[in-house]
């Protein structure tokens, strides 16, 4: 399951987490792709990973593929005929939450949901929807299967490496592709200012450090700068904890695992951890290795706390960054208040 994957730690341990990106995640460190065109005139072409993909005309019928896309199609008015299946903290039909809301908010039906094995894209399925552009700019699509899934229709890759697009990236790749830059660029100049906002209200949180982790199945992970779910928390004025770079073992760029015995090294004015249920997030609390960590010891933790929370900021998209904001922002402001 693509889905649980990114959040928990994008590609690289899927058989212990199988979402994020999902954000988790997205680091900043990734290439930029671009277009010849970015006023709604065609032909548009945008360079990415493999090459790059010419849109001759204004796409009628958009498939999306991987994570952001669907939200930054919808957030932009444009309506796919077919999506990615979700599975972390989606529905029993793989569509997430604020996905189910914004369909319903145009009064259109569902697209067709395509099925996601965690292996390759459905081409068949995607055949049958007959798209005329296939987005998936934020996904962890081969180069093999880019090249099957441009014989399907132009497809858009992601600029760098598989799930590393920041998220403020995987908006503008989509509109650009839609024609729709200035729409995709409103869609962020509103976000940033629900984020400014939040930030005003919170002055609290400027200039703590923090350390995001998640303690699952007896492994510990550790997110680094370059991960979508720690760096939109630099709008609120956190930074990342300094010992989260110095403990870095070269896992990933935008996470690490941690043994428990350097639990005690992890050091940061706050703890920012992720839990599917409560009580899981409980018992992180109540673990002995877990009271190691120095800001544990002081109470000085905010947590995430459920699937549909966790997969809004791992990483968040055009319409999930702000599901839940005000629960985390309070978490948060708590987590610094307690110090």
């Amino acid at each position: 399951m693509h889905a649980r994957r990114t959040i928990a730690v994008i590609a690289a341990a899927a058989a212990a987490l199988a979402l994020a990106g999902c954000s988790s995640a997205a680091p900043e460190e990734s290439g930029s792709g671009s277009a010849a065109a970015s006023d709604g005139s065609f032909p548009i072409t945008i360079e990415h990973a493999f090459g790059e993909t010419e849109i001759p005309a204004a796409p009628e019928r958009v498939a999306t593929w991987g994570w952001g896309s669907t939200e930054a199609a919808l957030a932009v008015g444009v309506v796919p005929v077919a999506m990615a299946q979700q599975s972390y903290g989606a529905n029993a039909d793989g569509v997430l939450p604020w996905v189910a809301d914004e369909l319903d908010e145009l009064g259109v039906e569902t697209p067709v949901i395509l099925t996601d094995d965690g292996e390759a894209p459905p081409y068949e399925e995607l055949i049958e929807a007959a798209p005329d552009v296939i987005l998936a700019p934020y996904s962890g699509i081969t180069e093999e299967q880019y090249d099957l899934l441009s014989e399907i229709a132009p497809t858009v890759a992601y600029p760098d490496q598989p799930w590393t697009t920041p998220w403020r990236e995987t908006v503008s790749i989509v509109g650009t592709a839609l024609g729709k830059a200035d729409e995709a660029q409103d869609v962020l100049d509103d976000l940033d200012a629900q984020l400014a906002a939040q930030a005003e209200a919170h002055p609290e949180l400027d200039g703590q450090t923090i350390a995001a982790v998640w303690d699952v199945g007896g492994t510990f992970y550790v997110y680094t700068q370059e991960d979508s779910r720690v760096e939109f928390l630099s709008a609120f004025g956190i930074e990342d904890a300094p010992a989260v770079a110095e403990l870095a073992n070269g896992d990933s760029p935008f996470f690490y695992t941690l043994s428990y015995e350097q639990l005690d090294q992890l050091d940061s004015d706050l703890i920012l951890s992720y839990h599917d249920t409560q009580a899981e997030a409980d018992a992180f609390l109540q673990s002995a290795p877990i009271q190691a960590i120095p800001a544990v010891a002081r109470g000085q933790v905010a947590q995430v706390v459920g699937t549909e929370l966790i997969a809004a900021v791992s990483p968040p998209t055009a319409l999930s960054l702000t599901y839940g904001l005000d629960q985390l922002v309070a978490s948060l402001s708590a987590a610094a208040q307690a110090g």
